[in-house]
């Protein structure tokens, strides 16, 4: 009776262990859904509420490490200052791990079509922690890769 108690218990925690980790993936991906979509909007505004408000924040790309929400956005700003330039975005979610109830880590590609600029693309890692029930993006590592 003991075993079957045990195993019982064992199987209820993974069970819910199992529903969290989805939930918590789904979260994830509404998150860069959302971002997506805000960025297809030319708003960069909206698409910055899904970064931790922190001097914290790292963005990491080709001009090096950016630290801090408002260097972040204002590098956003700087590097897209038109809708022809941020173009239409599409991800690509290769992976998402939990590495804890609160952090899970991303790998993605991402490609923009800019018909008077020439389309870009590349790969992104982000770092996403879950910060008062909000899952948010600490750190980005976005790379253009050359076709």
């Amino acid at each position: 009776m003991k075993k079957v108690l045990q195993i019982s218990t064992f199987l209820l925690i993974s069970t819910l262990s199992f529903a969290q980790v989805s939930k918590d993936r789904a979260d994830v991906l509404k998150v860069l859904a959302r971002q997506n979509e805000n960025w297809n909007k030319g708003n960069i505004d909206a698409f910055m509420e899904d970064y931790l408000k922190s001097d914290s924040l790292m963005f990491i790309g080709a001009g090096g490490i950016t630290y801090g929400w408002q260097a972040t956005k204002d590098r956003y700003f700087k590097s897209y200052p038109d809708r022809a330039t941020m173009g239409q975005l599409k991800f690509d979610i290769l992976k998402t791990d939990f590495h804890s109830p609160k952090a899970c880590w991303v790998l993605g590609k991402w490609h923009l079509t800019r018909p008077e600029k020439g389309d870009i693309g590349g790969v992104f890692t982000l770092i996403l922690k879950k910060v008062n029930g909000k899952w948010l993006i600490v750190s980005d590592h976005t790379s253009q890769v050359k076709n």
